[in-house]
């Protein structure tokens, strides 16, 4: 399998060195903007497999998987991938950037190829930890997923815009837009983080959940956020942000019903949300090139696979873990 990577920070540099060390991966390309960076990420790895070159187009020829781990939008060059006959990874959580490479769907299908979005910390393990539950239940009724944390610069002003955008909650049917950060609610995660107050923002989490869970009714996305992120969510960030983000957590609460009873299942992780994104993207770029998913397109994780658990336990054995809520939801 050839896999390229096209971005070296705090996200893509993590999912390189999961491919470099994959035994399916015959030939690695790091791919950056900024060739000394892509050089040093190159000579890190290590190996005859690994090679360096610019972020452009014309580097993705001769690929089986390309991901995308630079800064939004990806669009381009997922078209560009498409194009010479290489499937997709992208883990951007922009609203705008997820909405144009779902729209890719037609072109994917017709290529036989497939364009995984969303494939990150949160969306993206999120979403595998929603269609993993969603299996216990007879109907889905509700989904409502939280996180907390950004993998790196890029990820930190995705994370700051969210708070000044619209947020998009699906509810009965329809899609509701409503004011990002409101909504307050005090949503508790697995330990050291533990309880904090998340609001709606522009996530896209609904985007990618609703179509693939039938007759669910509701399904919403919140972040964790401090008075000063919701009152400068529109204007330009206040101070430069953190290089590789801090510990970061998700929060993922599935309802519906079991026969004649309603119940709830609630998991968490707990991880550093770089180290975590460019994991899920490399097992997904793995996936995608053993041919391990569904049929060819443009979607979410859920979407792409009919059992998650194969690829959490590929997760777990590199280091990224789940843990179930046991106690009264």
């Amino acid at each position: 399998m050839r896999v390229a990577v096209v971005g070296m920070g705090a996200v893509g540099a993590r999912a390189a060195r999961q491919l470099a060390s994959t035994d399916s991966v015959r030939s690695l390309v790091v791919l950056s903007t900024q060739p000394a960076r892509a050089a040093a990420a190159a000579r890190s790895l290590g190996g005859d497999r690994v090679r360096t070159g610019p972020a452009e187009p014309a580097a993705l020829d001769d690929l089986d998987v390309v991901v995308l781990a630079g800064i939004p939008p990806h669009r381009p060059l997922a078209e560009a991938a498409l194009e010479r006959g290489a499937s997709v990874v992208s883990v951007s959580d922009a609203m705008g950037d997820v909405r144009d490479l779902l729209d890719l769907d037609s072109e994917a299908r017709e290529r036989g190829l497939f364009v995984a979005v969303g494939a990150g910390f949160s969306p993206g393990l999120s979403c595998l930890l929603v269609r993993h539950v969603a299996a216990e239940f007879d109907a889905v009724e509700e989904v409502h997923v939280s996180k907390v944390g950004t993998g790196g610069p890029a990820c930190a002003r995705v994370h700051h815009a969210s708070l000044g955008g619209t947020a998009l909650d699906w509810r009965d049917g329809v899609w509701q837009r409503r004011r990002s950060g409101s909504g307050r609610e005090l949503c508790w995660f697995p330990d050291p983080v533990c309880a904090q107050d998340c609001y709606r923002a522009a996530l896209p989490e609904a985007l990618l959940l609703a179509p693939v869970l039938p007759g669910v009714q509701r399904v919403t996305a919140r972040v964790a956020a401090t008075r000063r992120d919701r009152l400068t969510g529109r204007l330009p960030m206040l101070r430069r942000p953190h290089p590789e983000g801090v510990m970061g957590a998700i929060r993922v609460e599935v309802r519906g019903r079991r026969g004649q009873v309603r119940d709830a299942r609630v998991l968490g992780v707990i991880d550093r949300p770089a180290i975590a994104a460019g994991t899920v993207a490399a097992v997904a770029a793995v996936m995608i090139g053993t041919g391990d998913v569904e049929g060819p397109g443009a979607c979410g994780l859920a979407g792409m696979v009919a059992d998650p658990l194969p690829l959490l336990r590929d997760l777990w054995n590199r280091g990224v873990r789940a843990a179930a809520f046991e106690g009264v939801s």
